[in-house]
């Protein structure tokens, strides 16, 4: 057979595999657990049942130029309808747009969760500019010895009910951890084409039901939501033992596990995304500045995803148009069909996040293409690293971290 066939031949393999062997990451049903009352509750680890009171949460916001997004994100917390004592700390990351001003005046007019607004300064030597902001507020939290944080991005939007089904998630199924990964935006054409794959590839690295599992086969959170029980997060000596982390999320849920903490992650239904990516380069900063971060910055890495990627996604459409301009080739007909069937089991996959996200089912077909933007974001992202400019956001760039004491890298 040809080489092309060989090829279709091992992206259908590849295709069967992850559709029965990966967790089924390509599911949306991972919402968030059981929730009962706080009289089903039980204690928290060692200690004995108390009454059946709602546990007190400070919410920890850090915001760098926000002012773009802040009205309508930070009244959604401010006016959360929690049964217990809740407040809001919004830490202005040296913001140049009026972030921390305009909260005050929100916080004014919304007459809701007290809130106390902070400025930590310059991120310390070795912390990235967003922990160093949870750092600074996290500490202030600590004052007021809470049972849980909240630690939610400027750009989310919660439901009035979000902070309660949070908590009452956590509580009723005893975990340390509970991520909501939220719903982004979906309004322009390009949003529309990439967004739902950037939750579908983050899936299929890590399955949400391997996460879940009473025994875990992988760790992993989203940054824009993550309800974290007090206690966890000292023993897991967070914000210090992530401090040079650029994707901090997925080191929190690792740190919180290591210290012997329950960790759940799953699709929200009541809490968005709210920052807009019109533009293709906006999706593609998003992606780019953290894509050879996530590759450990390893060249072998990042050739072995290229290659994954290309065999996995491109193959399949690069084999069926081969096969129908030249089905007379040796293993035309191979190629042709084990294309076809690849393709259809990738687009297959991909319609329940297309669902999720209220897409029409067409938009399947285009994965392929997606896939390859994603290939070549990917590519840039270590491009820039090597130019000095890797892992850009909002005027700061993070140099590659050396690694933490005491650790040598991470498994998912």
């Amino acid at each position: 057979m040809s080489t092309i066939a060989w090829i279709a031949l091992g992206s259908l393999a590849a295709w069967l595999w992850l559709l029965l062997g990966q967790g089924f990451f390509w599911r949306t049903d991972q919402r968030l657990p059981r929730r009962g009352a706080p009289g089903e509750w039980p204690p928290p680890e060692g200690r004995v049942p108390g009454s059946a009171r709602w546990p007190s949460v400070v919410i920890v916001v850090p915001a760098r130029d926000e002012a773009g997004v802040l009205p309508e994100s930070l009244p959604s917390l401010l006016r959360q309808d929690y049964p217990g004592e809740a407040s809001v700390i919004l830490v202005d990351d040296g913001s140049t747009d009026g972030t921390g001003p305009l909260a005050r005046e929100l916080s004014v007019r919304c007459d809701g969760l007290p809130l106390t607004v902070t400025s930590p300064g310059e991120p310390g030597p070795g912390w990235t500019g967003k922990l160093w902001a949870l750092r600074h507020g996290i500490a202030l939290a600590r004052a007021e010895r809470p049972e849980y944080l909240l630690l939610t991005d400027a750009d989310i939007a919660h439901e009035p009910d979000s902070l309660r089904e949070l908590v009452a998630a956590a509580r009723t199924n005893g975990l340390d951890l509970v991520s909501q990964m939220a719903r982004l935006r979906v309004a322009t054409v390009w949003e529309q084409l990439v967004v739902p794959a950037f939750v579908y590839f983050f899936a299929q690295l890590y399955p949400f039901r391997w996460i879940n599992k009473e025994r875990p086969w992988a760790t992993a959170a989203a940054g824009g939501c993550v309800l974290l029980r007090t206690d966890a997060a000292e023993r897991a000596g967070i914000p210090e033992s992530v401090r040079q982390a650029v994707i901090d999320d997925v080191a929190v849920a690792r740190a919180v596990r290591r210290a012997g903490g329950r960790v759940w992650l799953g699709l929200a239904d009541r809490v968005d995304s709210i920052r807009p990516y019109p533009r293709l380069t906006d999706l593609w900063r998003m992606v780019s500045r953290s894509a050879y971060a996530q590759l450990r910055h390893n060249p072998l890495l990042l050739a072995g995803t290229v290659a994954g990627l290309a065999v996995v996604y491109l193959a399949p459409p690069v084999a069926l148009c081969v096969a129908w301009l030249a089905p007379d080739a040796p293993g035309g007909a191979v190629a042709g069909w084990a294309g076809f069937l690849a393709w259809a089991v990738m687009a297959g996959t991909y319609l329940p996040m297309l669902r999720y996200y209220g897409q029409p089912p067409g938009m399947a077909l285009l994965l392929p293409f997606t896939a390859l933007l994603y290939l070549l974001m990917t590519v840039d992202s270590a491009v820039q690293h090597y130019r000095g400019r890797g892992a850009a956001w909002k005027g700061r760039t993070y140099a590659r971290p050396d690694p933490a004491p005491g650790r040598r890298g991470g498994t998912a």
